[in-house]
């Protein structure tokens, strides 16, 4: 029985040297594959959706991954909406002399005061197909509507000029997972393509607005930086074919401005006009030379004919 085994010599196929020279290649060309053709995940953070709008202005979306990171980072649930978020809170303070009232309560571990925008847009789009139309978020400030409306699932276009203002809605990209949904353009929104001197308020960058007088109006004592922003009209920004659900302004006063640049989107037919939510305070507008009535007499021209105030804001449909 000595012959009964014998070693066989391994088949050329089976030689351990000739699988990796054959599997070598083909897991090069499966990963190659993967890379250039497998689609990234909606849900990515770090990838944001920079051609949702490309506006023919040239202006483009604002770029999160490459914005340098904010310091400090103030990371807090919004609660009380039924679809609760997270934001990134601006130090509107001097930390850590004198915390902004928000950062205080988070720091003592009191829930942050739910903001009214938050709850109305959430309302607003309650029961609403999230994938039949986007919303527009002009004065974005930290996010507090914009995040609202992509907790739900929609898609959002925010315009928000202050820098520090928009590392904290990049932070929210991050913190919410809504890179895919959000696209936010460093740009105050206005009725025509250009630059603008924009007045910043240091210690209340929420209060910051074109007008110096209406930046100042609430906190003389406050120091107001100029700066040059860009600005650009809405309807340079959203193509035709896309559907607007809801605009949301809040500008310090250069309502007026925003919606005269926004005249193709708000001329659209009932049931494919946006429903309107803007800031409606008399003395900011004044200190940018419009009132509510040129506002309104404007909106009357494009259809908007019913308008109810809530505190100071307006909402508008047509009917």
């Amino acid at each position: 029985m000595a012959n009964a085994w014998k070693r066989e010599k391994p088949s050329p196929l089976r030689s351990p040297r000739t699988l990796v020279s054959i599997l070598l290649p083909i897991s090069f060309l499966l990963f190659l594959f993967l890379f250039l053709f497998y689609p990234i995940s909606k849900s990515s953070p770090n990838r944001a959706r920079e051609t949702l709008f490309v506006s023919p202005s040239g202006i483009r979306p604002f770029d999160c991954r490459a914005c340098p990171q904010a310091s400090p980072v103030f990371a807090n649930l919004v609660e009380g909406v039924k679809h609760p978020f997270l934001y990134s809170l601006a130090d509107f303070g001097a930390l850590p002399e004198k915390p902004h009232k928000n950062i205080a309560r988070m720091l003592k571990g009191k829930p942050f005061r739910r903001p009214d925008i938050s709850a109305t847009v959430q309302e607003f789009l309650e029961g609403k197909d999230k994938d039949g139309g986007v919303v527009v978020d002009v004065g974005a400030n930290v996010g507090m509507a914009t995040f609202a409306a992509a907790a739900m699932g929609f898609r959002v276009v925010a315009f928000e000029p202050v820098f520090e203002n928009l590392q904290r809605i990049c932070d929210g990209v991050f913190l919410n997972r809504a890179g895919d949904r959000v696209t936010v353009y460093a740009a105050a929104a206005s009725d025509r393509i250009g630059n603008i001197t924009f007045h910043k308020l240091v210690g209340r960058l929420d209060n910051s607005a074109i007008s110096a007088t209406g930046a100042k109006l609430a906190f003389k004592s406050n120091e107001e930086i100029a700066v040059e922003v860009a600005t650009v009209p809405l309807d340079e920004v959203i193509p035709d074919t896309e559907r607007v659900l809801l605009i949301k302004i809040d500008v310090q006063g250069w309502e007026y401005h925003v919606l005269r640049g926004a005249s193709k989107l708000l001329s659209r037919r009932k049931g494919e006009a946006p429903y309107l939510i803007y800031e409606e305070d008399g003395r900011l507008l004044q200190a940018s030379n419009t009132t509510a009535d040129e506002i309104r007499k404007f909106l009357g021209s494009m259809g908007y004919h019913h308008c109810t105030r809530h505190g100071t804001d307006a909402h508008c449909m047509k009917d």
